[in-house]
């Protein structure tokens, strides 16, 4: 009869082990499957901004921000980034269709929705229930004859709040209970109380039967021991959570900042990227003639130029009206200064002495004259003498007058071209040398361009400079040297565009294109920035907000693009304006 007791104890016993081991092991199942669950390679914003989320269908790009109660929603141009400010956005809200107010200040659209900022927080502050984390709306978007329906999903922040404890007498307590412990210490208590069963059973237990009983016993007090500790723990992290949770960030000129991630990639809200005026390109794979770069300057046009030198050495003197000034306009003819030849010891003494012999002869021809005046009136003389007496007297005077000249009038320097002058700050009483350069005239509307090629050109038909500050100027091909100038061969553009802000002697670069042709993706110059590392890159817009450098390698096209051969595939977003402000983002 007893035992018959021990049996049915015992089988009573294992049952109730056996029930306790599948809920243990069911519970620790769910929580590592809990813990190991991927919910997909979805990018979450940084900590430090607002609750958003980003839409785009057709044309439209839209993004969404959360401040307080307030809904700030951005709308762009997919393909450019370029904003959209004459647009009707209609949001469905639980009182209905409400359309945004645009901003034109910033060109953003502002929504009064407190009962979206009401349930976030609710779902932030419930016991019992876990926070959605996200809200869903629904955004139709209407600019001029696009309507488009946009699904906006504000991803809110807010972390699941744990599910409140089952009584304690129930079973799912004590499930829930052994599943926290985790495995390692569903083991550990497994082996404690096997061991302390058996121990008893060694010590007490005079029958066989006896073992399993008092197994379970230890096992279940073993059991007992862990859910008491993992109660401790619960209860010193309930204590910890019930500290007030750090401030969230409520303005969006305090939250809104562009960073770098630890990834690499840069994250820019839309208000930052209004600030910097970003702007994108469609990247597109096509063919085009091969293009060098050349060093040049620019140089005045020969046909519209010249220089205002002396013949003689002398004293500048100048005009009626002044020596003209740099940047004046003059004009061919005008006389620009007056050179003195100096006169020198010897040469004044040898002009004394040749003007005293002139005024000996010419006082004798006068009374040679006087004397044969009355004769030829009387017929004594021949009238043919008296008038070749006046003549030797007239030339006798000439002379007499030419020698008085040298010593006074000085030579005169005329522009030889139209123009202004570029070159040249004369001053009255300066000693100008022979063949000195005074003045410097060039036409400012016809300019050159003098590139310099260590290779021979040819099939040169387009060519393009641009200048340090970054301006292009259009040039037409107008011939190329056959003499090496310090073993590179000069070429000659011709400017056929706008002139001005050009000055002669200014440093370009010249891009010419060649009769090769090669394949790439064309982009503007301001597109590529040069990193750390100095590698060329460009930035690649892969999401509304986000930003992914990706080093290239480029060519030369011409003054105003460049051709990229490698590093980024035809389709991507690249950045065309606003590039060197996000290479500074840190």
């Amino acid at each position: 009869m007893l035992s018959r007791m021990f049996r049915a104890a015992a089988v009573r016993a294992t049952v109730v082990v056996a029930a306790l081991l599948v809920a243990l092991f069911a519970g620790t199942a769910t929580a590592v499957a809990h813990e190991g669950h991927d919910h997909g390679d979805q990018s979450a914003a940084p900590a430090h901004v607002l609750p958003r989320g980003e839409a785009t269908s057709g044309p439209f790009q839209l993004v969404g921000v959360l401040n307080g109660d307030e809904l700030a929603l951005w709308l762009d141009d997919f393909a450019t980034n370029r904003p959209i400010t004459n647009a009707t956005l209609e949001i469905e809200t639980p009182q209905g269709p409400v359309t945004a107010e645009p901003r034109p200040a910033d060109g953003s659209f502002r929504l009064k929705a407190p009962w979206l900022a009401a349930g976030r927080s609710a779902a932030d502050t419930s016991a019992g229930a876990a926070a959605s984390g996200h809200v869903d709306l629904a955004v139709t978007v209407t600019a001029g004859d696009a309507i488009e329906i946009l699904a906006l999903t504000i991803e809110t922040g807010g972390a699941a709040t744990t599910a409140a404890p089952a009584d304690a007498g129930t079973w799912a307590a004590w499930t829930a209970r052994l599943g926290a412990l985790g495995r390692p210490a569903v083991l550990s208590t497994l082996a404690g109380g096997i061991a302390a069963g058996l121990l008893l059973a060694g010590l007490f237990g005079r029958r066989r039967a006896a073992a399993v009983p008092l197994a379970a016993v230890g096992l279940l007090a073993a059991i007992g021991l862990g859910l008491l500790q993992q109660q401790s723990i619960a209860h010193e992290e309930r204590t910890a959570d019930a500290r007030p949770p750090a401030p969230r960030p409520t303005a969006i000129a305090v939250a809104e900042r562009a960073q770098r991630q630890t990834d690499g990639t840069l994250f820019v809200p839309k208000a930052v990227q209004r600030i910097f005026a970003l702007e994108n390109t469609l990247s597109a794979t096509g063919s085009t003639r091969r293009a060098v770069e050349l060093p040049g300057r620019i140089i005045p046009d020969p046909d519209a130029a010249g220089y205002v030198q002396t013949a003689v050495g002398g004293r500048l003197a100048p005009p009626p009206g002044g020596f003209p000034r740099l940047g004046a306009t003059v004009k061919a003819g005008d006389v620009l200064a007056y050179v003195t030849p100096p006169v020198q010891a010897i040469d004044a003494s040898d002009m004394r002495q040749r003007q005293g012999e002139l005024d000996q002869q010419i006082a004798i021809v006068e009374r040679r004259i006087a004397r044969w005046e009355p004769l030829a009136a009387a017929g004594a003389v021949t009238r043919t003498q008296l008038e070749e007496a006046r003549l030797e007297l007239k030339g006798l005077a000439d002379r007499r007058a030419a020698l008085d000249r040298v010593r006074r009038e000085p030579e005169a320097l005329v522009a030889p071209v139209s123009g202004i002058v570029a070159d040249g700050v004369p001053v009255a009483g300066q000693i100008a040398q022979t063949n000195a350069i005074v003045f410097q005239i060039v036409d400012p509307t016809r300019l050159w361009v003098e590139a310099m090629s260590f290779d021979p050109l040819d099939g040169l038909a387009q060519a393009s400079a641009v200048t340090a500050g970054g301006t292009t100027l259009p040039l037409a091909f107008r011939g190329a040297g056959f003499a090496d100038r310090g073993q590179a061969i000069p070429v000659h553009f011709a400017v056929t565009g706008d002139t001005k802000g050009i000055r002669t002697g200014q440093f370009v670069t010249v891009v010419a294109a060649t009769g090769e042709t090669t394949s790439g993706i064309a982009v503007p110059r301001s597109a590529v920035v040069r990193g750390s590392d100095g590698q060329a890159q460009v930035f690649d817009h892969v999401s509304a907000e986000r930003f992914v450098a990706r080093p290239v390698r480029t060519a030369p096209l011409d003054g105003d693009r460049v051709l990229i051969l490698a590093g980024v595939e035809p389709g991507r977003r690249i950045v065309v304006q606003g590039a060197p402000l996000l290479d500074n983002v840190r």
